[in-house]
């Protein structure tokens, strides 16, 4: 009786460490389009084979390093995977080069409609490709994220936002409403995609009034789904409130759980 215990208590131990192990320590690197993109594959995959497409992607997927995501997600069946474009800013083109690796990895078995979760000007980016694809996003979430182009791209990264849409500031300008997600919704609440943000009322860098504020007032107005998390006094920083949001987790958890 107690060597079937102490048996069964070591083999769980063995079993306990053996699932800690097999969580990816590094990514899979593959090209695409001449690009890199970096996939940390969920050891046991969900039902449907989910997702989290997070930007920036930029040499690598930084929520590789904020334990609590990475580690929820990989043991929930979530995979993890970016794609590195550099810095582009949401133009049509770099968007369709997002929509070459969305292919790829639809090819390679997972699932149709990612999760897109963008921190800080990563939330251009993933709004950016969702107003055009919105029949192919599951949902998205955004961490301080940049969601008006007329706000911080062009106002703190002019040089980088002209060259991603090859046109001059005043022409740019000119067509800020064909280009900018705040001004196309209609498909992402046609399709009735869920929204999350958390984001501090103190942001200097991405303000929240002309980003996430903006983006929940516009959603929620045409009836979209949308939940915020505001961060009292914080503003454009790593900390727990936005890499250990709990809401942002279970908003996570749930859209994966309930594939469309």
């Amino acid at each position: 009786m107690n060597r079937c215990f102490f048996l069964s208590l070591i083999l769980g131990f063995a079993w306990s460490a053996s699932a800690q192990e097999v969580l990816p320590k590094t990514a899979e690197i593959f090209e695409v389009g001449g690009h890199k993109a970096f996939l940390y594959a969920a050891p046991k995959a969900g039902a449907g084979r989910p997702w989290v497409w997070y930007a920036p992607t930029l040499g690598g997927v930084s929520l590789f390093g904020r334990k609590m995501y990475y580690e929820t997600f990989m043991k929930a069946g979530i995979s993890i995977a970016g794609y590195d474009l550099g810095e582009v800013r949401g133009a049509p083109g770099s968007t369709a080069k997002f929509t070459q690796f969305y292919d790829e990895m639809v090819k390679r078995g997972y699932s149709a409609k990612p999760i897109l979760l963008g921190q800080s000007r990563g939330g251009m980016m993933t709004l950016a490709w969702a107003f055009r694809n919105p029949e192919k996003v599951r949902a998205w979430a955004g961490i301080y994220p940049v969601c008006n182009l007329e706000s911080w791209p062009l106002k703190n990264s002019k040089p980088q936002t002209l060259a991603d849409y090859g046109m001059t500031e005043a022409e740019l300008t000119a067509k800020l409403k064909e280009f900018n997600p705040v001004d196309n919704l209609q498909g992402l609440l046609a399709n009735k995609v869920p929204m999350f943000s958390v984001h501090g009322d103190s942001d200097v860098v991405v303000p929240y009034e002309l980003n996430t504020g903006l983006l929940k007032e516009r959603y929620a107005a045409g009836g979209g789904q949308i939940e915020v998390k505001v961060i009292p006094g914080e503003g454009h920083k790593v900390g727990p409130s936005f890499f250990e949001c709990r809401e942002l987790v279970d908003f996570v958890l749930k859209q994966a759980a309930n594939p469309q």
